[in-house]
């Protein structure tokens, strides 16, 4: 029983070393000199500054970072997500197979490819995301936000969660908004905090841009986060993160199938396609319930994987 215990104490020391060195941001190891003119070796970790970028360009605007608080809020939201390892991992990962979507509907609206990073940080790219306000989808929409930009929400479709489609809306409100402020800036603060908000510290404070607005720490923060996942997702092994292509998430192969009826069963209709329900889900999350009314004898495009 002893010997046990001190295995296990041994194996819980070892393992705890293992986490801190695989966690450092550095890992040196140093011989520490004793009296008897030996060495003994030891390991330790050096914490540092993440690399900052000498200039940057973000949604076809110029990021000042000759300014000290613009520097500075950047550096701290580098930081935080630089640092939590996991999550931007699995961003990294998941990055190719939603950018693949993503992307060429941005291209298509005219809307700047950097606003792949706002989807990034409302949702961490998760499809079916749904935030304790009641925002949903990769884009989180609000119900309200969603039916005026098109997105049909019921009991039955929440198009909230149909990736595409609610990509194209997201760009209609931020087409809508560049009209509004002319710089892609304050469409993204606006994104976080309203159009009623920033238009109201705009004229309160006779400044009409982002970085010359102070605004609640919330939409402040906001822009720099989206900055930092566009820096580090652009670039990962700058930053720590070696991710093999291999290792990250493949695209979803996929075929549409139009449906304009009802459907009484989708787990019937999943197997009518050799899948599971769980696997139809999985590709269409804006169906919200086992049927499909239907009445109007709309068309809907069900994905099917390949």
């Amino acid at each position: 029983m002893m010997k046990t215990r001190v295995f296990g104490a041994i194996f819980i020391a070892l393992l705890t070393i293992v986490v801190l060195l695989t966690t450092c941001g550095l890992k040196i190891k140093e011989v520490q000199p004793d009296r008897d003119g030996g060495g003994q070796e030891s390991c330790r970790c050096v914490f540092t500054s993440p690399p900052m970028p000498d200039s940057l360009s973000f949604m076809q605007e110029v990021v000042p970072l000759d300014r000290f608080e613009v520097y500075e809020n950047l550096e701290r939201e580098i930081l935080v997500n630089a640092n939590f390892h996991s999550q931007t991992i699995r961003l990294i990962k998941l990055a190719p197979r939603y950018f693949s979507i993503i992307d060429p509907i941005l291209e298509s609206e005219g809307v700047p490819s950097d606003f792949r990073y706002l989807a990034v940080a409302e949702s961490n790219l998760n499809p079916k995301a749904y935030s304790p306000s009641g925002a949903a989808g990769i884009w989180q929409f609000m119900k309200g936000t969603a039916a005026e930009y098109g997105l049909e929400v019921n009991v039955e479709v929440d198009e909230r969660y149909h990736i595409e489609k609610a990509t194209r809306a997201a760009c209609k409100y931020l087409k809508e908004g560049y009209l509004k402020y002319g710089s892609w800036s304050l469409v993204a603060a606006a994104y976080n905090a309203g159009h009623g908000a920033i238009e109201k510290q705009m004229e309160r404070q006779g400044a009409c841009n982002y970085y010359d607005l102070l605004l609640a720490e919330e939409t402040e923060r906001y822009v720099f986060r989206i900055l930092s996942l566009k820096l580090i997702l652009e670039d990962p092994a700058r930053y720590g993160f070696q991710i093999a292509e291999k290792e990250k998430y493949p695209l979803l192969k996929t075929r549409k199938v139009e449906v304009t009826g009802p459907i009484s069963d989708w787990a019937a209709f999943a197997r009518e396609y050799g899948i599971t329900y769980k696997t139809l889900k999985y590709y269409n999350p804006w169906l919200r319930e086992t049927v499909l009314a239907n009445k109007n004898g709309k068309s809907y495009f069900i994905e099917i994987p390949r």
